[in-house]
Order: structure tokens, then sequence, then C-alpha cells
């Protein structure tokens, strides 16, 4: 399964290291893929809820859009 989500204030690569490790952290995800300038984040896994998702970003502080 692959989810995308828009997020905000993702303006490097310190940015993307944060996301990832933060998605990592949640069981089921095995890939997160950021790209910086688009500030698109995709996440691959099995049983991904969209809502622990966003809250796991929004937490992070990168808010979806």
């Amino acid at each position: 399964m692959q989810q995308k989500f828009f997020v905000q204030n993702v303006k490097c690569g310190g940015c993307a290291t944060a996301i990832k490790q933060a998605l990592m952290s949640l069981p089921g995800v095995t890939k997160v893929g950021v790209d910086v300038p688009a500030g698109s984040v995709v996440v691959e896994g099995e049983s991904l809820g969209a809502a622990v998702l966003t809250d796991k970003l929004q937490a992070s502080g990168y808010p979806v859009n």
C-alpha cells in the first residue's frame, strides 16, 4: 500500500531526514520517500491509516496540506 501527502515546512534535506525518521518509527511503514522541492511525502507499507500518518507528520512539525 502506498499513500502520498503534500506537507508544509519541508525546506531541506534535514527536514526530509526528520520526516523519514518519524514515519519509519510507525508500525507497518516499510519505506518513506520525500521530495523536498515538491513538498511531497510517499509512504509505503502495510495497514497504514491515513489519520495515523497525518497525525505523526503534524506532531513532527510538518502539517499536511
